[in-house]
């Protein structure tokens, strides 16, 4: 099934996959928030729904970023979230990912831990081991981005560096506020997800929103010297 690389999201067929919002990181970070998290997500997942007409729409994990206290708010962002979906005509597919120790207290929906987007894809969150087994998976945890020439971008992360040779799609972190975790001299070891076991074979792809385009670089282990600029 083809792939279409988004604003930090995935389509796959008529599922859009995002990961990573982690909704009230704004309010517990000490640095001022450039922009307000919750809002900003559901704007943009609003945008994409618009665009694209998904019948699903799956978050991939890591809706919160709390483990001990809900910040003021994140319960209505939730519900917005929940409110654009469903005005899309779309269903919602929530999936539990580590910070989401707190998620029923702002979403008495279903949850689960994995979701088949097709006959050979599951998306997970991926910060375990997958319940069942896939030759792809697409998840987030590891919030890739890449550095070029001084400037950082968010980026997909696209290959067979799975178990057992399966493909991996690692998305970046849909929340703006997440820098991301620069992939350019990382091995597999420094993934937290286990489902990443070889980035040497894995290709970024930089989906630049506002020239339209998206932009796939060679395998990461072949191109990490210029990626360094060495």
């Amino acid at each position: 099934m083809t792939l279409r690389f988004l604003d930090r999201a995935l389509l796959i067929g008529d599922t859009l996959v995002c990961a990573d919002l982690h909704l009230g990181r704004a309010e517990t970070s000490a640095v001022e928030a450039p922009i307000g998290d919750g809002g900003d997500a559901r704007d943009r997942l609003e945008s994409l729904c618009d665009a694209v007409d998904p019948e699903t729409v799956v978050l991939a994990g890591d809706i919160l970023h709390a483990f001990e206290t809900v910040p003021r708010g994140v319960q209505r962002r939730m519900e917005e979230i929940h409110e654009c979906v469903t005005a899309a005509g779309a269903a919602l597919v929530v999936l539990k990912g580590n910070h989401d120790t707190m998620l029923d207290r702002v979403w008495d929906g279903s949850v689960t831990d994995h979701h088949h987007l097709d006959a050979e894809t599951v998306a997970v969150h991926g910060h375990e081991e997958p319940p069942v087994g896939a030759s792809r998976y697409v998840l987030g945890h590891d919030h890739p981005a890449i550095e070029i020439e001084g400037q950082r971008y968010p980026c997909f992360l696209q290959g067979p560096g799975g178990p057992d040779e399966a493909t991996v799609v690692v998305l970046p972190a849909f929340n703006r506020f997440t820098s991301g975790v620069v992939i350019n001299q990382l091995h597999a070891r420094a993934f937290q997800s286990p489902l990443v076991v070889d980035t040497d074979v894995l290709e970024p792809i930089v989906r630049d929103e506002t020239a339209g385009e998206t932009l796939r670089f060679p395998q990461l282990g072949a191109f990490r010297d210029q990626l360094s600029g060495q």
